[in-house]
């Protein structure tokens, strides 16, 4: 059986858009190593997708958002070990009861992005990745005028979320 074809823009696509994907992820994941994992993946079904290249840059952000997202719900994550790493690294804060307490605030802010409707957290991911309302839009299916709701939306049930927790502990 023959391998399916990987599309002839593939290259000029990775070099463009790259940097993005990678950027997307790392707020979902608050680390450049799963980051770029995540960026692989979604690399690789692009690769084997018929994507116009026209709307590549959307579908990637897209793609990195959920794929990050679903990273973050599995648990896969290796992230204590790294934050622990981090939070006695002089260079990250020179206060480690500071570094400490902004870890714990990221990862609860990731918990509560994990809890998010899904449409909610890609469009929150996204709008703080700096893709336009347009991008958005186009990217989630969504009219122009929708996304900011949307986005306000899920700043909005996040909040929400860290409050009940913050309350439950």
């Amino acid at each position: 059986m023959a391998m399916s074809a990987v599309r002839a823009d593939l290259g000029e696509v990775f070099r463009r858009e790259y940097p993005r994907v990678v950027a997307v992820a790392a707020r979902v994941l608050g680390s450049r190593d799963q980051a770029e994992d995540v960026a692989q993946e979604v690399f690789l079904s692009f690769g084997r997708s018929t994507v116009p290249a026209a709307e590549a840059c959307g579908w990637l952000s897209v793609a990195a958002a959920h794929t990050a997202l679903n990273l973050l719900r599995s648990g896969r994550r290796r992230a204590a070990r790294e934050e622990t790493a981090a939070a006695f690294d002089p260079t990250v804060a020179p206060d480690v009861a500071d570094t400490v307490l902004t870890l714990e605030d990221r990862r609860r802010v990731r918990a509560g992005l994990a809890r998010l409707p899904r449409k909610q957290a890609v469009a929150l991911v996204l709008r703080h990745s700096g893709l336009s309302y347009a991008e958005i839009a186009a990217s989630l299916n969504l009219s122009p005028g929708s996304v900011g709701t949307t986005v306000r939306r899920a700043e909005s049930a996040l909040r929400k979320e860290l409050n009940r927790h913050a309350s439950s502990h």
